[in-house]
């Protein structure tokens, strides 16, 4: 697909795995759920297995890996259980993986209209962009939410774009996992997947149309998609 020079005009980030490393502050927040039942503790490495479909998907995933497996309400009563776990947690421990934020505000200075896509709860996404100093860069944060479905669903994206005014093939995806090259392909548009993240398989397997070992790649990665 051949690519402008002015392409592209947008650049949607996901957030967990590409931008931060959340891993132990989401850690902190499960290990607090299943200590009022006397479960758990899982370790960190094991919860970063478990990260990237919500918190629904995160709470059923702990709950399992404890021998107690959940389902219809009594997964439902831990989901809203977790909520204010997940609300202390959330900038404790993590940390800016690396040209995180230089990337951002490089590209939103020269004028890419920027925006994070994250499967986190939105109010969540919100409190952490504002906190690590990305909020003054973007032009559109779309977290989870009951209205849309979550990625790989290309739901949340096709928001963001809304938002931006901006088309699919305008647009690159920058994430860390197979649910962000999905969502990446419903959606019409190109992907870069960056090292680093919470996927247990190979990137390269994913489809994306570039795999790099850090966002401060992604321009030399970015000129290898304008050139396929």
């Amino acid at each position: 697909m051949t690519r402008g020079c002015g392409w592209p005009k947008a650049i949607l980030f996901d957030l967990d795995g590409t931008l931060i490393d959340s891993a132990p502050d989401i850690a902190a927040a499960v290990n607090a759920l299943l200590a009022e039942e006397r479960l758990g503790p899982l370790s960190v490495q094991s919860v970063r297995g478990m990260i990237g479909n919500g918190v629904v998907k995160l709470v059923e995933r702990a709950y399992a890996a404890c021998g107690h497996p959940l389902m219809g309400e009594a997964l439902d009563r831990r989901v809203r259980s977790m909520m204010p776990h997940y609300a202390n947690h959330l900038t404790g421990l993590t940390v800016l993986l690396p040209g995180a934020l230089d990337m951002v505000s490089a590209y939103a200075k020269a004028r890419v209209k920027i925006a994070v896509v994250s499967n986190k709860p939105d109010a969540f996404t919100h409190t952490i962009l504002d906190h690590y100093g990305f909020a003054p860069h973007l032009a559109a944060i779309q977290g989870q939410n009951e209205k849309l479905k979550t990625k790989p669903a290309p739901d949340m994206l096709f928001a963001a774009m809304e938002t931006l005014g901006v088309a699919p093939t305008d647009c690159l995806f920058v994430g860390d996992s197979i649910n962000d090259a999905g969502a990446a392909k419903a959606a019409g548009m190109a992907c870069i997947l960056v090292q680093g993240g919470y996927s247990q398989d190979p990137l390269e397997s994913f489809g994306a149309d570039a795999v790099c070992l850090t966002l401060f790649e992604l321009p030399q990665a970015i000129e290898k998609v304008k050139a396929a």
